[in-house]
């Protein structure tokens, strides 16, 4: 399968991307392929999902590499003016894990604030957020069953709260558009671009809510069939792009799709 799938085509990207592009690309192509994946779910089975992800990891693996994608480009008779100063300029320098933890810990930052009451339970908690650990290693640390309970507790509550701030919407509320979007019996891919954008939601965002790829997002909303999957992955995406906007995902899939068979030539 390697030997036929274009490694740039794995991972959504043009084949002039630079390092970052090809990061944030790979970290979004494991996200919606992974077993938890809300959008793929019930579409794909376990193992297509194995497949497609070993496939992510082996395009990764060559093209963040200047030297081997250098070589994979060579034979495939990709960027054929590029020599190896273009791939170095290329090769910008891709996140590491300490500033992988850093972010974390800045969003954990906003959910503790340093104003917030100090206390064992509250600062293992911390800990425990910022490492992605488990709380079940409270066992191990000294804690009586009460303080486990408390820590679990909280555990279930601060995992809600993250829930919630991602997927919380934020913009003013236009009667009239909302009556529009209440009465709509047909959603179009430019009537869904105005919906996301009155809803103060852009691209990259919705993505991240959805685990869809942006440029398939991008396709759907300019109803670019010919950049979209099979009409039964597409109505997963639309189903997931409705539900994270608190629309009727059921309808406005089914509406999506069927424009679609009937526009699709």
């Amino acid at each position: 399968m390697s030997d036929l799938k274009n490694y740039y085509e794995v991972l959504e990207i043009p084949s002039t991307a630079r390092s970052e592009e090809i990061y944030h690309s790979y970290q979004r192509a494991k996200s919606a392929y992974s077993s938890d994946s809300l959008a793929l779910y019930s579409l794909m089975s376990p193992e297509e999902c194995r497949n497609v992800l070993e496939m992510v990891e082996e395009a990764y693996s060559i093209l963040s590499d200047p030297t081997k994608r250098k070589r994979y480009d060579e034979a495939r008779g990709i960027n054929r003016d590029f020599n190896t100063m273009n791939y170095n300029a290329l090769a910008d320098r891709v996140p590491q894990r300490s500033e992988i933890r850093n972010e974390v810990r800045t969003e954990r930052t906003e959910i503790f604030p340093s104003s917030s009451p100090s206390s064992s339970v509250s600062s293992m908690l911390r800990d425990e957020f910022t490492l992605g650990t488990n709380a079940n290693t409270a066992q191990t640390s000294g804690l009586s069953p009460k303080q486990e309970q408390t820590l679990s507790n909280t555990t279930t509550n601060v995992t809600k709260l993250v829930t919630q701030k991602r997927f919380a919407l934020d913009y003013v509320l236009n009667a009239e558009f909302e009556k529009e979007i209440e009465d709509a019996t047909e959603f179009t891919g430019d009537f869904l671009r105005k919906i996301r954008e009155y809803k103060s939601v852009d691209l990259e965002r919705l993505s991240d809510m959805t685990k869809v790829s942006r440029l398939y997002l991008q396709a759907i909303e300019s109803e670019d069939y010919d950049k979209l999957p099979a009409s039964v992955y597409v109505r997963g995406f639309v189903f997931q792009y409705a539900k994270c906007l608190k629309l009727k995902p059921e309808v406005v899939a089914n509406s999506y799709v069927a424009r679609m068979k009937k526009l699709k030539p």
